[in-house]
């Protein structure tokens, strides 16, 4: 049985040619050499940026200034773009004026933290944390 495969593996490199030379000659039926081109108009072309920093770039095109309006715009905060809240989102903070003027020495608005002391020791106490509370 192994001198029938060695036999047939030298038969075999004949056909092997032989099927190699149909392939090649139907390769070179079927070519077709391609010397015009064009752009596919049913596929979208994406074209390729120019490097933003290059100065040699940008040495030959002016300032858009409706480019430079819009950018300017897009960077302002929406209470400076906007009369009023475009979504429920900005209502909160929308109006940040203080709708009572906040004076300082008025004692009905302002509550401030008295420390006599008791509370100073006890604030110590608290800020040294709960580990040496009990030493």
């Amino acid at each position: 049985m192994a001198g029938h495969q060695k036999e047939k593996a030298i038969t075999d490199e004949v056909h092997q040619n032989q099927i190699l030379r149909e392939l090649y000659l139907k390769e070179l039926r079927t070519q077709k050499l391609y010397t015009q081109y064009h752009v596919n108009p049913l596929r979208k072309v994406h074209t390729i940026a120019r490097k933003p920093m290059s100065w040699h770039d940008n040495l030959e095109e002016p300032a858009d200034a409706r480019f430079l309006n819009l950018i300017h715009h897009a960077a302002q905060g929406p209470r400076k773009k906007y009369p009023e809240t475009q979504t429920e989102g900005q209502e909160i903070g929308w109006d940040s004026e203080p709708l009572v003027n906040p004076q300082r020495d008025d004692r009905r608005l302002n509550h401030f933290r008295v420390y006599n002391d008791i509370a100073l020791y006890k604030a110590k106490m608290w800020s040294l944390g709960e580990d040496d509370r009990h030493k």
